[in-house]
């Protein structure tokens, strides 16, 4: 089994097609410290994943500033309040470009959509971090 990097499931090659069964794969999904695994009572397979298994194509902003509250929606309908538990990252891509995840439940990530990636950078401001500026936004009472 394999997760590409745009969120879609394939088996054996063949990409799956019901959301239900994605949904289900997607409520056993854990991360090993070396792979992903799916895990059932009786075993556990390991699964391929390109970039991130989940993909956060949904989001809810309510407030500003320091009491801003920001929600995804997750391509298997997952959702995750950014917070403290549930935070946000920023990795470079290739290109040099900013690639958004929010953590979503143990060692699970959601790679933010890039429609929902320019929303987030438009929330976003310049602070002082460590003495140095930095740019990041607030929500649930964090800095990212």
């Amino acid at each position: 089994m394999r997760i590409a990097a745009d969120g879609t499931w394939f088996y054996n090659g063949t990409p799956i097609g019901r959301p239900a069964l994605v949904k289900l794969f997607a409520s056993v999904l854990r991360k090993d410290p070396d792979r992903f695994v799916l895990v059932t009572p009786v075993e556990r397979v390991g699964i391929v994943v390109e970039d991130a298994p989940f993909q956060a194509v949904e989001m809810a902003v309510e407030g500003e500033g320091a009491d801003r509250r920001i929600a995804f929606r997750t391509n298997v309908d997952e959702f995750v309040a950014v917070d403290a538990g549930h935070s946000l990252r920023f990795e470079r891509d290739q290109a040099g470009g900013i690639k958004p995840y929010v953590h979503v439940r143990s060692d699970l990530w959601a790679r933010v959509t890039r429609a929902l990636a320019y929303d987030l950078i438009d929330l976003g401001e310049e602070r002082e971090v460590e003495g140095q500026a930095m740019f990041g936004l607030s929500a649930g009472g964090c800095f990212f």
